[in-house]
């Protein structure tokens, strides 16, 4: 459609923000242009993906000069992997502008900006590049959780920007590092992604890199025991905000360490693989289990993200293509599905203004459409057959058992809470006797209902007909463990010296 569409959909959200922000302009016009300009990214969003090729290399490549004699440069550009946060970004923030109507004109600004920051991250191929918009995104969460969350937003908004800072300073050490390295290694200076891959890592400083890495991703994602500051922020939030840094940002995380951790610190993520699989299962666990205890719906929903981040990082972690096809898939399944659960909780309190479940009830004899699509949401949420989540979750525990079956038996089992809390939410909301309160809520209106329609939709679509997603991931991941295959390899190799070795001295002896 466009020679640069990927820079379009990056800047021209950010463009827009910054204007809202530095123009008088109102909270209606505001919400008028980020309508506009979230529904130009999804027709670029969509365009991008009918065009893609199955094929694992880049494509919408584009290529600028920056600092070349320090080897920065701005190089973008989406395979396999990338395509589906992209995906995902454009189709689920229209939604955002289209349902709140009632937010100040600072808040779709920043809403604008983090999608722009977003898309500038999951498009980078230069990774200074992925650090600055990596780095950009924090700024309009600050804001949007400092100025407009709840009662308890100070320290949640600290808490979060104590984690994110602390974490993006490793990454920023272990980036120069890598810089440092490349040019040890080559005699010369580049942060390509793709040329440092051809690195040479190993010793302990390469190790204390790789470890820099994971704390900055884990803390994104989060991953067990980085998660703490997850329940407040979430809890906290706008429920637009939530939506974004459930939906989005958390699977950026993920996104990170397949595009730089996998290829670049084969070694050393062969060598830890065991142990952050077994941190993303007991995640899954120990989320699962605090999400049983919860009251109020969004800090349930909040636990329930974190546990269902912690078996898409285990689909990572299982080092093989099926994990890792299925973490990708997971990924826009579980944007779709817990994503607009948050934004339905949204709805709930903006009617009842109330997120506690035990006050709530018989919201289904009121509100058939709205118990409808919770609940296609909910069964997808929790991994029904003919639903995205069961595709994801299936492809990720194949992984798993293949990786090692007691971590896949346990992950399977750990999923079972997840049906458990979830399920007991929804009978005591929508299906328990209605009180004065929930007597008066009224169903979605043609407005929001036509706004979910494409979303659950997609949601069945992807569940009953993968194909198509699915050939497209799978090149990108086959590329993205071609160096760690050849790890493992070189190790099996190795060991089998070894042991040969150790029969030879036995004969001699």
């Amino acid at each position: 459609m466009f020679e640069h569409t990927l820079s379009l959909m990056i800047f021209l959200p950010i463009a827009a923000g910054l204007i809202l922000l530095l123009t008088p302009a109102g909270k209606g016009i505001a919400r008028v242009t980020g309508i506009a300009i979230s529904m130009a990214a999804l027709i670029l969003g969509v365009d991008v993906f009918t065009k893609f090729k199955p094929v694992g290399e880049l494509q919408f490549t584009e290529f600028i000069p920056w600092f070349p004699h320090v080897g920065i440069n701005y190089s973008l550009g989406v395979d396999g992997i990338s395509l589906f946060i992209l995906l995902a970004a454009s189709v689920l923030l229209p939604l955002v502008f289209l349902l709140f109507t009632t937010k100040e004109k600072g808040y779709y600004a920043n809403l604008l900006i983090v999608q722009g920051a977003m898309a500038g991250a999951v498009c980078a191929a230069d990774i200074i590049l992925f650090y600055i918009f990596w780095e950009i995104m924090l700024l309009p969460v600050f804001f949007m959780l400092g100025l407009y969350g709840g009662e308890k937003k100070i320290a949640a908004t600290l808490k979060i920007t104590i984690y994110t800072i602390a974490g993006s300073l490793l990454m920023l050490a272990a980036i120069i590092y890598l810089g440092v390295a490349y040019h040890s290694q080559f005699g010369e200076w580049n942060f390509a992604i793709s040329k440092l891959t051809q690195l040479d890592l190993n010793g302990g400083v390469a190790t204390l890199a790789f470890i820099g890495f994971m704390i900055a991703f884990a803390i994104k994602i989060p991953l067990f025991p980085f998660h703490t500051w997850l329940p407040d922020a979430y809890t906290e939030a706008p429920t637009a905000t939530t939506f974004v840094l459930s939906a989005i940002m958390a699977k950026i995380g993920v996104y990170a360490v397949i595009r730089m951790v996998v290829p670049v610190f084969d070694e050393d993520f062969a060598r830890f693989a065991l142990l952050l699989s077994l941190s993303g299962v007991f995640g899954m666990m120990y989320c699962g289990i605090a999400a049983i205890a919860q009251n109020d719906i969004k800090r349930m929903f909040a636990f329930s993200s974190a546990s269902h981040m912690g078996i898409i990082a285990l689909g990572v972690f299982t080092c093989n293509v099926q994990g890792l096809t299925g973490s990708v898939y997971q990924i826009i399944a579980h944007a779709t599905s817990t994503g607009v659960l948050f934004l339905f909780a949204g709805i709930i309190e903006d009617r009842m203004q109330t997120r506690k479940i035990e006050a709530l009830g018989g919201i289904a004899y009121h509100a058939p459409v709205f118990a409808l699509y919770f609940a296609i949401a909910l069964l997808a949420s929790v991994g029904l057959p003919g639903t995205s989540g069961f595709i994801g979750e299936f492809l990720i525990i194949l992984g798993a058992v293949k990786f090692s079956p007691f971590i896949g038996i346990l992950a399977g089992t750990t999923l079972i809470i997840g049906v458990c809390y979830m399920l007991w939410m929804f009978q005591r909301v929508f299906f328990e006797k209605d009180n004065e309160l929930t007597v008066t809520f009224k169903d979605l209106t043609l407005k929001e209902g036509i706004c979910f329609l494409p979303v659950v939709l997609l949601i069945i679509v992807m569940g009953l007909y993968p194909q198509p997603f699915i050939e497209k991931i799978e090149p990108a991941a086959q590329i993205q463990l071609a160096h760690l295959a050849d790890t493992q390899h070189v190790q099996v190799a190795d060991s089998v010296n070894a042991q040969d070795h150790g029969h030879l001295l036995e004969l001699n002896k």
